[in-house]
């Protein structure tokens, strides 16, 4: 028998870890501001869209039993808020940074007080796990890196074809990284959420998500202003001034549609999908 901690831990080390070698690599590249669009705008996709997809496709919506599912909630969307909160006087400083860092630590720290509620027991582990040696040790030692690769060479020509595309599109590198990066970045996440929900695997749908935006929200972009402070001016930005907003009301419908009912609805699946519509057709038709 072996205990499996929940699926915000999936989340935080998985999807989450992406975002946090994009930021790293386009800060020491100097475009910090492409990986707080990213972020921006993959949160409001997982918010908005992935959420409202998963709870169509369940045949009675997200079910929302667990009070710790509800209990992150309320820590997502105040971790993807905060960053909103701090970037209002236009820079996200290194002292912004140790806040988002400090939160990110309160987070798992709540994560691992909670960390037998958020424990599933299978019984079906496999073979080869039981019986670790140097081979096995090996092998997913070289797995690792060989992953931890493929993500930093994929990170950099993320960062290569937005400043591309910025150039020759004429469009900040902001708007980049809100509409075009966080579609092509927030899609394994949308695609993973909707194959659970095929499944009728609601409990992992919103604490893979919910763990993936915490960290992003405060332990990446904490990181990246360490690295190089983020300045973004939302009067020349007029499509950050729109995905600010909008990020706002797809996280207080998230919580508010959580909060009530304990079940995400099909109805309230669809409101949040044609809010991310939305977003999109406003985000082009205002650059």
């Amino acid at each position: 028998m072996e205990r499996v901690r929940c699926c915000f831990f999936y989340g935080i080390s998985g999807f989450g870890s992406s975002r946090v070698f994009i930021g790293i690599v386009s800060a020491i590249n100097n475009v910090p501001e492409l990986a707080f669009g990213n972020i921006l705008g993959q949160n409001i996709l997982l918010l908005s869209f992935t959420v409202g997809l998963c709870a169509i496709v369940l045949k009675d919506g997200i079910e929302v039993e667990s009070k710790i599912v509800r209990g992150g909630a309320t820590f997502t969307v105040i971790g993807a808020l905060l960053p909103l909160v701090l970037i209002y006087d236009g820079v996200l400083s290194r002292a912004d940074g140790i806040v988002l860092l400090m939160s990110f630590g309160i987070f798992f720290y709540w994560l691992f007080s909670e960390k037998k509620r958020f424990s599933k027991i299978y019984d079906d582990v496999n073979e080869e796990e039981k019986n670790w040696g140097p081979f096995f040790l090996i092998k997913k030692v070289s797995l690792l890196l060989l992953v931890f690769l493929l993500v930093i060479l994929s990170a950099q020509g993320i960062i290569e074809s937005s400043s591309y595309f910025s150039s020759s599109l004429g469009v900040s590198i902001p708007v980049i990284g809100i509409i075009i990066v966080a579609i092509g970045v927030g899609l394994p996440e949308t695609y993973f959420s909707f194959a659970l929900a095929k499944k009728g695997q609601s409990w992992m749908i919103l604490g893979g998500l919910m763990g993936a935006i915490t960290m992003s929200s405060t332990l990446a972009l904490g990181t990246i202003s360490l690295i190089r402070p983020i300045v973004i001016d939302m009067a020349t930005i007029p499509s950050f001034y729109i995905a600010r907003i909008f990020l706002i009301l797809c996280a207080l419908f998230f919580l508010f549609f959580i909060r009530t009912n304990r079940r995400i609805s099909t109805l309230e699946g669809i409101i949040l999908v044609f809010a991310y519509i939305s977003f999109i057709i406003l985000g082009i038709l205002i650059r």
